[in-house]
């Protein structure tokens, strides 16, 4: 009997979480993640919805006190993770070249193209742990604390991979800037 009543405590908590609500509050907030961690286009639709397939295998663990954006990131930071070990990913071009004719300083736009892609293969290239809390902190503006408890790491090593993917990114673009 304690079997049944702890299997039904489950169920009705894992139905309290509605996939479908999840995915239309957030989908849009998974894409950009999953891009913003070096996911290529083409494969952006088959990781998002990879993503909301572990949401639905796993709603039973979310826990309604923290944060759906942590815990999502925390799902797609494990996926591209197994992402980048497959070897059947393909390198895509960073940016399109610039089109001949736009109105404009054309080697202005080139100049701030080529600082784009070097910033962009440096991001790509960070380790995919640190790359996570770089684009966490920096570009999603979350709170050490949030992405602690989204990685489900602890604080320190929070600091440690933001202040590592800083030194990394500071001497590749400076490496590169000869």
């Amino acid at each position: 009997m304690g079997h049944t009543l702890d299997a039904e405590l489950e169920l009705a908590k894992a139905a309290e979480l509605d996939v479908g609500v999840a995915y239309d509050a957030h989908g849009e907030h998974v894409w950009r993640s999953l891009h913003r961690l070096g996911v290529s286009a083409p494969d952006l639709p088959d990781l998002t919805q990879e993503v909301f397939l572990v949401v639905h295998r796993r709603r039973a663990e979310y826990d309604r006190t923290q944060s759906m954006r942590g815990w999502l990131w925390g799902v797609c930071v494990g996926l591209v993770r197994n992402y980048r070990k497959r070897s059947f990913r393909h390198t895509e071009r960073l940016i399109e070249p610039p089109e001949r004719g736009v109105g404009g300083d054309a080697e202005a736009e080139l100049d701030a193209r080529r600082r784009s892609t070097r910033g962009l293969r440096a991001l790509r290239e960070l380790d995919p742990e640190r790359r996570a809390v770089f684009v966490m902190f920096e570009v999603e503006g979350m709170s050490g604390r949030a992405i602690a408890d989204a990685l489900d790491v602890p604080i320190g090593t929070v600091h440690s991979r933001l202040y590592a993917a800083r030194a990394e990114l500071a001497r590749a673009l400076g490496e590169d800037e000869t």
